[in-house]
């Protein structure tokens, strides 16, 4: 059980019982000092390696239809300067919002092609974690440019073409898409 909970990172009780584990082992492993309670249905391994993006792991098993958004994707993408001290997560309109987060969270409410364009699935200290595109990245900082910042917009702009991680059909296809095409239109132009 312990090499399961090692393999897959932070897991939940009820992740143990579909692999045809019993929930007491937990108790037991956490007692002799093997696993620890990260928050409460959340376990990971005492000597596990923690990556940079742990906190999206952790966010991933506690809301698994969440996607990591803004500046938490723009982190992730490396596309911007600044580091988010809080995981950003998009939501279905209609989702109940998880209660006590460990990482602290700011959720988003997106619906409809706003929600599933652009989503991408990483695995992260083996739990698979969706988050958004490059593309879709950029374009929702210009959506939502009023919480972010312009000048962080701007410079995910730049940085996306610089480094070549979407290409300015992408970009324009994914604004036209998400009705941003119109705000983007200036700053797509002046790249080219």
């Amino acid at each position: 059980m312990l090499v399961f909970i090692r393999a897959h990172g932070a897991v939940r009780p009820r992740d143990l019982e579909a692999a045809g584990f019993n929930r007491m082992w937990l108790t037991r492993l956490e007692r002799r000092g093997l696993i620890e309670r990260v928050r409460r249905g959340l376990y990971v391994a005492v000597d596990a390696e923690w990556t940079e993006h742990h906190s999206f792991a952790e966010v991933a098993r506690q809301a698994p239809g969440g996607v990591i958004c803004l500046l938490s994707a723009l982190s992730f993408h490396e596309l911007t300067t600044q580091i988010p001290f809080e995981v950003w997560l998009a939501i279905d309109r209609k989702a109940r919002v998880p209660k006590a987060m460990t990482p602290q969270v700011r959720v988003l409410r997106f619906s409809g092609v706003a929600l599933t364009t652009g989503v991408e699935e990483h695995v992260i200290e083996g739990v698979p974690v969706r988050i958004y595109g490059p593309a879709k990245t950029v374009v929702d900082c210009f959506r939502y440019r009023n919480k972010i910042g312009f000048d962080v917009a701007l410079e995910a702009l730049r940085d996306c073409y610089r480094l070549r991680l979407a290409t300015v059909d992408e970009l324009w296809d994914c604004a036209n898409r998400l009705r941003a095409g119109n705000v983007m239109r200036p700053y797509i132009e002046s790249l080219l």
